[in-house]
């Protein structure tokens, strides 16, 4: 299906237009007609499978046709970088209608919070956030979602991982009756059904099923005591030219050692966790993404949802 059938907003158009879209995928296609004609959605994809878009592009519709004025749309994501990554897009879709965005997140400096409140008091269309940021606002009681229409839990599952079940019931409370409510999960544990019972009214279900990897993508594994992980990695990078690649790591220790282990070997390679200052973590993201470093050492907490093209291994 083309996106040309949808019979969007034409500034809508120009933004997919201007970022390559043409052919939806099929978690887009399976979505957004549903979602364009207000229905509520629980969804299932992995990351990669175009879902941010599936509910950017109704969303911006919605903006764009709305008569209210205020916060019409809240995004939850569990990450900084996530809410950074779903902002960077929906500018770019939402750029020729004018379409006002805010991603709110922890680690900003000072200066950031009084924008975040004027913001959230009505100064935006779509409000993109973690969690812990936006508890921290409503704190102080200016935090206006009388207006709201749309309400998206994007990485439902890791934001329940990550304790967050509490703190999304507390927004929900603030939000109307009548909004309608996205949920989008990478898997459908019994807690996220739950969930779904509690927030959403009479959803569709669309689950785009990953059966079985890419046939361009190589699995190997390899049983070996920790202390001989380094050694291993040195020989598998030592075997190949590699331009591009991800090393995940369960601890931020282990993230530190095995990035020295890689520098020490002269390699290109960087290290991101939560350690890292917010403005730290974009320039890594950054120059990975621009190839200045060949090696990216993270935590899986902190790519949660994350894009990036022309990966290796």
């Amino acid at each position: 299906m083309k996106f040309s059938e949808l019979n969007l907003h034409a500034s809508l158009m120009e933004g997919l237009d201007a970022m390559g879209f043409e052919e939806a995928t099929p978690i887009q296609q399976q979505s957004i007609p549903a979602l364009i004609e207000g229905r509520d959605i629980i969804g299932c994809a992995q990351t990669g499978t175009g879902k941010t878009a599936a509910f950017l592009i109704p969303v911006i519709e919605h903006v764009l046709k709305s008569k209210n004025t205020g916060v019409k749309a809240l995004v939850i994501a569990p990450t900084r970088e996530l809410a950074i990554q779903i902002d960077q897009q929906l500018q770019g879709l939402g750029y020729f209608g004018g379409v006002s965005s805010i991603a709110i997140y922890g680690g900003k400096d000072g200066t950031s919070w009084d924008f975040e409140k004027s913001s959230l008091q009505g100064g935006a269309d779509v409000i993109i956030c973690t969690p812990g940021r936006l508890i921290a606002h409503m704190g102080f009681n200016y935090v206006n979602f009388e207006k709201l229409e749309c309400l998206i839990l994007d990485e439902a599952d890791r934001m329940l991982d990550m304790g967050f079940h509490d703190d999304i019931m507390k927004i929900v409370e603030l939000t109307p009756k009548t909004r309608q409510t996205m949920l989008f999960s990478a898997t459908m544990p019994p807690k996220i059904r739950k969930l779904a019972e509690t927030l959403l009214n009479n959803p569709i279900n669309v689950e785009i099923a990953v059966s079985k990897p890419s046939e361009n993508i190589k699995q190997i594994a390899y049983l070996v005591h920790d202390e001989q992980k380094d050694r291993l990695l040195e020989i598998l990078m030592a075997e190949r030219d590699v331009q591009s690649c991800i090393i995940f790591c369960s601890r931020k220790s282990a993230v530190k050692s095995v990035n020295r282990t890689l520098q020490k070997k002269g390699w290109k390679s960087r290290a991101i966790s939560s350690d890292l200052e917010q403005a730290e973590r974009e320039e890594v993201l950054s120059g990975f993404r621009n190839k200045k470093y060949n090696f990216l050492v993270a935590t899986d907490v902190v790519f949660e949802g994350i894009d990036i093209d022309n990966i290796e291994m």
